[in-house]
Formats: C-alpha cells, sequence, structure tokens
C-alpha cells in the first residue's frame, strides 16, 4: 500500500469559513485542536471550550467550563458568544473512554462516560442555541465514532454512549431544521491521537495492538485528526447548507467495506 501524506497542514487553506464564528468542545487537544487549527486555516474566528487553555491552537480564544456542570456550561458559552460577537456553529467534540464489557462496566462507568459524552452535547447545544437561532449559517456538528454502528470488542460503554450521540443528532436535525439550524456528525474510525497511543501503550503486547487498529480498516493505517477536522469543516460550512441530518464516516472504509483476505485475495 502506497504511503499516504499526513503531514498536518498549516497556514491558510482558504476563505471557505471566512466571518463563521465556532466553538469547538473538547478543542486543546487531540481531534478537537485539530478541528481548531482547521477552523482557523479556513477563515474561522474560533473559541475552544474545554477544561484547560493549554494546547489551544494560536488564534484561538480558550474558554474553560466542565461538560458535566450546567452551570459552567452556560457560562462559557455565554463567553463564548460574548467574545466571538455571537456563534454560527458549535462543534460538541469532547468524549472521553471506556473499556471493558457489559459485565465488567460499573454504573460509576456508565454514568460518567454517559454525562460526559451524551449530556455534555446536550448542555452544550442548549447553552448555544439561542445564539446559533440569530445565525444566518447555524451548524451544530457531534463527534460520534464507527463505533455507533459496528459492534467492537471491549467498548461497551463507548459504543453506548456514541451510538446515544448518533440518534441524538438525527432527533436534533429533526428539531431545528425548521429553525435554519443543521445538524450533523462525524463518524470517526481509530483516530491517532495521545489517547490512543496510550490505549496502545498499555495493551499487554503494543505491537500487536497497533497491527491490530490499523488492520481493521481497509486503508491499513489509522485516521489523522487532521482528517477527521477537514469532515468537521465541511459539515461546518455554509456550502453544506443541503446537508442535515447526516453521520459522516471518517474511518477508511470500515463501516461500508468488507475486505476479502490475502488468502482469498491470491485466490482471485
Amino acid at each position: 500500500m502506497s504511503a499516504v501524506d499526513q503531514t498536518p497542514v498549516t497556514g491558510r487553506v482558504s476563505g471557505e469559513l471566512d466571518g463563521i464564528r465556532a466553538v469547538v468542545t473538547g478543542g486543546a487537544a487531540g481531534i478537537g485542536a485539530a478541528i481548531v487549527s482547521a477552523f482557523l486555516q479556513r477563515g474561522a474566528a474560533v473559541v475552544s471550550l474545554d477544561r484547560t487553555t493549554d494546547g489551544v491552537p494560536e488564534g484561538a480564544f480558550g474558554v474553560v467550563g466542565d461538560l458535566r456542570d450546567d452551570a459552567a456550561v452556560r457560562a462559557a458559552i455565554a463567553e463564548a458568544a460574548d467574545h466571538l460577537g455571537g456563534i454560527d456553529v458549535l462543534v460538541n467534540n469532547a468524549g472521553i473512554g471506556a473499556r471493558g464489557t457489559v459485565e465488567e462496566s460499573t454504573d460509576e462507568d456508565w454514568l460518567r462516560v454517559l454525562d460526559v459524552n451524551v449530556l455534555g452535547i446536550a448542555r452544550a447545544t442548549r447553552a448555544a442555541l439561542p445564539h446559533l437561532r440569530a445565525s444566518a449559517h447555524a451548524a451544530v456538528v457531534n463527534t460520534s465514532s464507527i463505533a455507533a454502528s459496528a459492534g467492537l470488542p471491549n467498548r461497551a460503554v463507548y459504543a453506548t454512549s456514541k451510538g446515544a450521540v448518533q440518534a441524538l443528532t438525527l432527533a436534533m436535525a429533526a428539531d431545528h431544521v425548521q429553525e435554519g439550524i443543521r445538524v450533523n456528525c462525524v463518524n470517526p474510525g481509530t483516530v491517532d491521537t495521545q489517547m490512543a497511543r496510550g490505549h496502545i501503550a498499555s495493551a499487554a503486547d503494543p505491537a500487536a495492538e497497533l497491527a491490530a487498529m490499523e488492520s481493521r480498516q481497509p486503508t491499513g493505517r489509522m485516521v489523522s485528526p487532521e482528517e477527521v477536522a477537514h469532515a468537521v469543516c465541511y459539515l461546518a460550512s455554509p456550502l453544506a447548507s443541503s446537508t442535515t441530518g447526516t453521520a459522516l464516516a471518517v474511518d477508511g472504509g470500515m463501516y461500508g467495506l468488507r475486505m476479502r483476505g490475502p488468502a482469498a485475495s491470491q485466490r482471485g
């Protein structure tokens, strides 16, 4: 398989998002930081809403808020709107992971993950809705996962939360389409982030775990954060004004492709 250049793009890419005012949750690291950078490269003004401002890409403004705390979320969204002069796009990207089967997962695991991954989206969106209703280019983009549609081992809690994100995306799209607010989600495959690398490093056989993560995607490699960010930019762009209620897979073909193994390929 030929190598793919995954070097992050720097500098201005286009003016596709000129004038767009965006808030990105979880914007201080990983996929969120890549989204913030991609928005800035396309001309948007961006606020990161995270538990820290450390790591927020240069050019963006950082506000601090805990998605588990409704009052803190409302205050952070208000601060973001005040800084930007309004909100056109909300990217609900922040989320946490969990490993284990339904038998192994405790009530505390369920409550912790659902509180951030699902209720966090609800809290941020309802706080932002008054500002989105005032926008001529309102859009919400949620980060779901391939785990919403493909059964992955040892991901009972996480997969449930991301399935809920996809269902919530459709419900929100239906509720707000008549208000001119588009709602979509991206469903990344295994993304090459610090979190993923941490899971790999903690495995009994890190090399085998990395190989397994890469091989389950037909492209033979993990997805880069920048690739997810580019998809979010499309869904957020005014150029996608007829796209709503959509789950966009960014998973190296994992959702839709069923590849033959090497032996079957040799048989033709």
